[in-house]
């Protein structure tokens, strides 16, 4: 492989696939490295159940993206292993792996994703310290198995609360930002419970609502009128243990202004989305600017798309701060076509 007809892609999520796959499409090779033993990113890893929008199973879905480029020639895999060190300049980078090989490329895609918000980071919100309290990807993963019990002594649940912006628009923990896509997810999960264990009453804790677009209709609507969720806008202070060992949401109905101590028998946290814990490493390596919270700073958008601060790097997905998988998907094959661009030299733009 030469650098003039190579793209390294790092990331092998969603958007990373997305890239590589796009690549291959137009002629060229591309260069995947994983750091997992696995491809798919935080679907496959953390073992999603239905996605959003399209309802199909993340293990279906993201398994025939992982299929489509481990049977393509024009792309070589490397999983387990790392960038240690790019050396060069946009059309001709050197990239040294952790296991001593080198890759030659003549541009760059960074689809290195994001790391779910530790909700032991909110002690006070009971996770870590009671059994049954979770968060959404354990309870997707409760969900993939198809039986819904609490993990303390198995029983059914007969309620069971979601918290949402757990890590999310809370400058008293340093998370300025909304994760985008936790009320979408926590409303399909309201769902998922139900359909699973229709004995089960889900409640919605929220600050506000953002399903955005026609998420509205497909996912907050459908969810109260087909699946009776209920949605209680509320600010949470705690959550404790009753005498009889169920959990107890203690805070305030912000909607009439009173206290409130609910019981309940599983409470699910919708964690949001942190930056890549290596992403400090990360811009060292390749050269690229971090933004304010920590994601990977992206270029001037309108001429450059998908750009990062150093000419000849793109960027996708998640790495740039949080964002649904279709988008991720799309990002990433813009990222590709950005990249092939670079290869035939074809497109000139300024970082």
């Amino acid at each position: 492989m030469s650098a003039q007809d190579t793209v390294l892609v790092v990331g092998s999520g969603p958007a990373g696939l997305s890239a590589a796959a796009t690549v291959a499409a137009m002629g060229k090779k591309a260069v995947l490295v994983e750091k997992e033993d696995v491809l798919g990113g935080a679907p496959i890893i953390s073992g999603y159940a239905k996605l959003v929008p399209s309802g199909e199973w993340a293990k279906d879905a993201i398994g025939r993206m992982v299929s489509r480029v481990e049977g393509d020639g024009n792309i070589a895999i490397h999983k387990q292993t790392k960038v240690s060190k790019l050396d060069g300049e946009a059309g001709s980078f050197t990239a040294t792996l952790s296991d001593g090989k080198t890759v030659k490329a003549g541009s760059v895609v960074l689809a290195t994703g994001f790391t779910h918000f530790d909700s032991i980071n909110k002690p006070e919100w009971g996770f870590g310290t009671y059994e049954d309290v979770l968060t959404t990807t354990q309870m997707e993963q409760m969900v993939s198995s198809g039986q819904i019990r609490c993990p303390s002594d198995g029983r059914v649940p007969e309620r069971v609360a979601i918290l949402l912006c757990v890590g999310s628009r809370d400058r008293q923990i340093g998370r300025e930002w909304c994760s985008k896509i936790c009320c979408t997810v926590s409303t399909n999960l309201a769902m998922e419970i139900k359909e699973i264990s229709p004995q089960t009453d889900v409640f919605i804790y929220y600050m506000d609502i953002r399903t955005f677009g026609l998420y509205e209709d497909k996912f907050y609507w459908k969810s109260q009128e087909e699946f009776k969720t209920k949605f209680v806008k509320a600010r949470i202070a705690e959550v404790t243990k009753s005498p009889d060992g169920r959990l107890l949401v203690k805070g305030e109905d912000t909607l009439v202004k009173r206290p409130i101590v609910i019981p309940m028998d599983i409470v699910v946290h919708a964690i949001g989305m942190d930056p890549s814990l290596e992403n400090p490493e990360i811009a060292k390596i390749f050269g690229v600017g971090l933004e304010k919270h920590g994601f990977i700073d992206k270029a001037e958008q309108y001429t450059n798309s998908q750009g990062t601060t150093r000419k000849g790097i793109y960027v996708c997905g998640a790495a740039t701060g949080p964002d649904d998988i279709d988008s991720s998907i799309a990002q990433g094959q813009s990222a590709g076509a950005r990249a092939v661009a670079d290869l035939h030299g074809r497109q000139k733009v300024a970082v």
